[in-house]
């Protein structure tokens, strides 16, 4: 057993925990709880106050702490669980949309009596509630998340983009004024999208089998006995490229403006988490397929 002090990064002594070299770095979280005011998930350690982030399952014996026998943690801020992010995001949508379709009066004025969604239209609404209405079940049933909590700032950032974007498609798709695309377009659009719905729900459903209930074990992800994960055999992130799909079908069924804009969105920020996650499997795995791309197969 051995002392060691306790300092934020900015070099303020918060105060001496105990460790041994088994110590690992989510108890030593948990030691820096009960001498401060900062909750385990608001702590990030580091070794070094300008170093990087330590894993939980360090232990104190790796870090060398005996010798150097200090720690430095950064305050995360006010914390927020990622199954709660994610079922506002995903409710709010749901929702609006909805109220879009079935409220016009709110949002185009007064209407004459017996107007009502065009077909294509109450397809799409079926559409986008099933999309969110399968990511509130994946939250709830599926996912398993690495880390429990995310910055509180996260859920008005995120439910602003989810949100802002469900009011400007329902806007355009329940107009009165909405002009259905050709037929052809249509069946072409609900059978991507119900494609990549089933495709995107698969990769979930492999992702979650790979990693055993509370582990944060990694492993390279291969496709499996259902014929919409061989799309593992190349990219890294299938998921991502299922959930672009999804949008370009949703896309092709409207012939909406503001849902390839969404739909475009969605691609540029899913394509900067999967070229990261491609290039961590790369670091992490040596005989990681090296045929493989991040989220569009053979281009990116």
């Amino acid at each position: 057993m051995s002392q060691i002090e306790v300092y934020t990064t900015s070099n303020k002594k918060l105060g001496d925990i105990s460790v041994t070299d088994s110590t690992t770095v989510k108890e030593i979280k948990t030691k820096i709880a009960g001498i401060s005011k900062l909750t385990v998930y608001r702590q990030s350690l580091r070794a070094e106050s300008k170093g990087k982030d330590l894993k939980d399952d360090l232990t104190a014996g790796s870090l060398n702490l005996k010798n150097t026998r200090k720690i430095f943690v950064k305050d995360l801020g006010p914390q927020i669980g990622w199954d709660t992010v994610f079922l506002l995001e995903y409710a709010g949508p749901l929702v609006l949309y909805g109220i879009v379709a079935y409220r016009p009066w709110l949002f185009y004025g007064t209407q004459e009596p017996n107007t009502g969604l065009s077909t294509t239209a109450l397809i799409a609404l079926g559409c986008w509630s099933v999309h969110y209405s399968k990511r509130i079940l994946e939250t709830i049933f599926v996912h398993r998340f690495s880390h429990g909590t995310m910055p509180l700032r996260n859920l008005f950032k995120n439910c602003s983009y989810y949100w802002g974007f469900a009011v400007y498609v329902a806007y355009h798709t329940n107009h009165p004024l909405f002009t259905p695309p050709p037929v052809l377009f249509q069946i072409l659009g609900v059978v991507i999208f119900a494609i990549s719905e089933m495709g995107n729900l698969s990769i979930h459903i492999l992702l979650r089998n790979l990693r055993p209930p509370g582990t944060t074990v990694r492993k390279i992800p291969v496709p499996n006995g259902n014929p919409l994960t061989k799309l593992f055999d190349l990219v890294s992130c299938p998921n991502y490229t299922y959930e672009f799909g999804a949008w370009l079908g949703f896309t092709l069924l409207t012939s909406c403006v503001p849902a390839a804009l969404f739909g475009i969105a969605g691609l540029f920020q899913m394509s900067i988490w999967a070229l990261g996650k491609h290039r961590n499997y790369k670091k992490e795995f040596p005989n990681y397929p090296k045929s493989r791309k991040a989220i569009l197969p053979f281009v990116l």
